[in-house]
This record gives structure tokens, C-alpha cells and sequence, in this order.
């Protein structure tokens, strides 16, 4: 997991080939001014979702997500998140099923650690990165990029 400031974002370029197309995006769009909807960026290796959710208090956590095949970069636009963080080797796979189509798989675990980001920040999430997205009090408007590995 990485958070840093957006302002930021390029010096993490060199992880992964694609995250330059998430930085040329975010340096041509302005995220505030995009409509809900979803935005393919390069094809099936970049897309991003923006999207207004109702965050859940912290007594009805959501559950912590993984992914396989994709990097998870959320970026809050209106309000302010808590994500919750556990790493994945140290879940509980149990009983866990893994959705292929949707690329994703959820654990019962609690989280171990929690960040709170807002405004020019981002969180970086990579499929080690067991993750429970959307906490926090009201709605939250954030875009998620998605980055094939």
C-alpha cells in the first residue's frame, strides 16, 4: 500500500508501465469535473471508475477485498475515506471464493491498520493489499483506477 499526495504520482511511474497513463490522465482531466461513469484510459490495462457511495461507519466495516489481477489507485474527489489494511498473506482463505469476472475475493478478517485520505491524496492498493474501502460518515465521490497487472 502507498499513499502519498497526487502531486506526487509520478515519481511512482517507474512501478508499473501503466501507472504513466494514470499520471497523463490526471494531469489532462480534473477529476472534480468528471460525470459519474466509467473511463477506459489504455484499453483493458487502464480503466477508471468515478463513482458517489455512502461510506459505512466503522461498526459496519465493509469487508477486507483483494484483487488479483488489478492495482487498485483510489482517489477521493468530495469527502474523505478510511480504508482499512491488512496484508493478504496474513488473512484467514478459508472458505474464501474468488470471483474471476469481477476480480475479486472478499476476507472476514478485521483490518490490522487504517489511513484516512482526503483531497490530494491517493491510495495505492496492490493485489498484496487486502483492503476494506469506504468507511467514513455521509457519501464519498472518489475515482478508482484499475491497472491490469
Amino acid at each position: 500500500m502507498i499513499i502519498d499526495s497526487i502531486k506526487s504520482f509520478e515519481r511512482y511511474t517507474g512501478i508499473h508501465e501503466s501507472f504513466a497513463d494514470v499520471c497523463r490522465f490526471l494531469k489532462e482531466n480534473d477529476l472534480s469535473l468528471l460525470e459519474d461513469g466509467d473511463y477506459e484510459i489504455s484499453g483493458d490495462r487502464v480503466r477508471c471508475r468515478v463513482s458517489v457511495q455512502d461510506a459505512k461507519s466503522i461498526d459496519e466495516m465493509p469487508r477486507l477485498e483483494v484483487h488479483d489481477s488489478h492495482i487498485d489507485i483510489h482517489i477521493v474527489i468530495e469527502g474523505s475515506e478510511t480504508i482499512g489494511f491488512k496484508g493478504r498473506g496474513a488473512c484467514d482463505g478459508t472458505g474464501v471464493e474468488y470471483d474471476a469476472e469481477r476480480d475479486i475475493a472478499f476476507f472476514a478478517d478485521t483490518p490490522e491498520a487504517f489511513v484516512n485520505y482526503a483531497g490530494d491524496n491517493f491510495v495505492i492498493c496492490f493485489p498484496t493489499d487486502a483492503h476494506a474501502p469506504l468507511i467514513g460518515n455521509g457519501r464519498i465521490r472518489k475515482a478508482v483506477f484499475k491497472v491490469l497487472v
